[in-house]
């Protein structure tokens, strides 16, 4: 059954369902973080195993890059590479080398650009971006996409053009989902139009799943919401629907509501090494003086490793500068959001989500977050 995609309870537009791969059931909604270089920031495949996570991301750009996509091929490929045996999605690279790298052209058939690490010069081109992905050997690759600023539409539809192109030239170039299952990645800014155009054209497509993308990158939430409203419906219901980039816990009621099944974010690892964390109240700042005597865990609905370190021992992590708090904040806001969207799919079944997103959402939203979660 790799690459099979079963709904198996509704709840208005949100769904519950199991994606099928070569290395394991996706059980969704849900969560993936991000191992951008081939790990995910301060935290070891085991922790994320014993978190039941059930997908990670890898990003194209950054292996190509260092430490090679054909090294990783030959050393057994991202999962041995890893050491991590469950399903893996790796981005196709187009959202990096246009927000990271120095680029010196765009045309028809690709992106010429330096690299962020020594400036040497790399050619992006569709074909290149399946065969490094091949090469990583991920169960879920993407295809090769511009991801534009989203309220500019001369821009947006200059991409849009170019994203379509390339897609045709990926599913040539990759034809075969028996091993690794090609996505397809809606874009089109905030543009009605542009988005259910893109959708039209890439659903049209031989794809086992679709992606929408180019959100979370500058617009509103109002605005995020909205377009996802236009695009979600023009989705097939019976394919897998992947929001990109996305983690803010809201965000995930928002997008599950409206029938999205995975999301990735670097949110979770990013505000760890900050000192930041997620509560049912809201994010806190773990460096505040506030939390200097404060006893109690993170938030003690989890029961993670972390959970069993008080706020104050963490603060003081942060003030010394010791690793160990990187690791053990990252590891609580993993947890969050992957119980929260695990939450999420119950109500889905039970036919609650109403209720769980109507008592979430005003509790986490509120603006005072110093309050205890307990």
């Amino acid at each position: 059954m790799s690459f099979e995609f079963e709904v198996v309870a509704t709840d208005g537009d949100a769904r519950a369902g199991v994606l099928h791969t070569p290395h394991g059931p996706i059980l969704t909604p849900t969560f993936a973080p991000v191992g951008t270089a081939g790990a995910v920031k301060a935290v070891p495949p085991r922790d994320l195993q014993d978190l039941d996570t059930q997908l990670i991301l890898a990003n194209t750009y950054h292996l190509f890059l260092r430490p090679g996509d054909e090294l990783i091929r030959d050393l057994g490929g991202l999962h041995e590479f890893m050491r991590w045996q469950g399903p893996i999605l790796t981005d196709s690279g187009g959202f990096q080398v246009f927000s990271l790298a120095d680029i010196n052209m765009i045309d028809a058939d690709g992106v010429t650009f330096r690299s962020h690490i020594d400036g040497s010069q790399k050619r992006l081109t569709p074909e290149r971006a399946m065969r490094i992905q091949q090469n990583l050997g991920a169960d879920i690759i993407m295809a090769f996409d511009q991801c534009p600023p989203p309220n500019d539409r001369a821009e947006v539809e200059a991409a849009l053009a170019r994203t379509h192109s390339w897609l045709q030239r990926c599913r040539q170039a990759h034809p075969d989902d028996s091993v690794q299952a090609l996505f397809g990645i809606v874009q089109g800014g905030i543009f009605r139009d542009l988005r259910q155009a893109s959708a039209r054209f890439v659903t049209d497509m031989d794809l086992k799943g679709f992606a929408i993308g180019g959100l979370a990158v500058g617009e509103s939430k109002p605005e995020m919401y909205q377009t996802l409203d236009h695009t979600v419906p023009c989705l097939p219901a019976d394919k897998p629907r992947y929001l990109m980039g996305v983690g803010e816990p809201d965000d995930l009621v928002e997008g599950i509501l409206r029938g999205i099944d995975i999301f990735d974010c670097v949110i979770p690892t990013r505000l760890a090494r900050h000192g930041s964390a997620f509560t049912r109240t809201g994010r806190i700042n773990l460096r505040n003086a506030r939390f200097r005597a404060d006893k109690y865990p993170i938030d003690s609905a989890l029961s993670n490793y972390a959970s069993g370190f008080s706020r104050a021992y963490l603060r003081h992590l942060l003030a010394a500068k010791e690793l160990l708090a990187y690791h053990l904040i990252s590891l609580h806001n993993i947890d969050f959001l992957i119980s929260h969207v695990r939450n999420m799919r119950r109500a889905i079944i039970e036919g609650s989500l109403r209720e769980y997103a109507a008592a979430f959402l005003p509790r986490y939203l509120q603006s005072d977050t110093s309050a205890k979660a307990r």
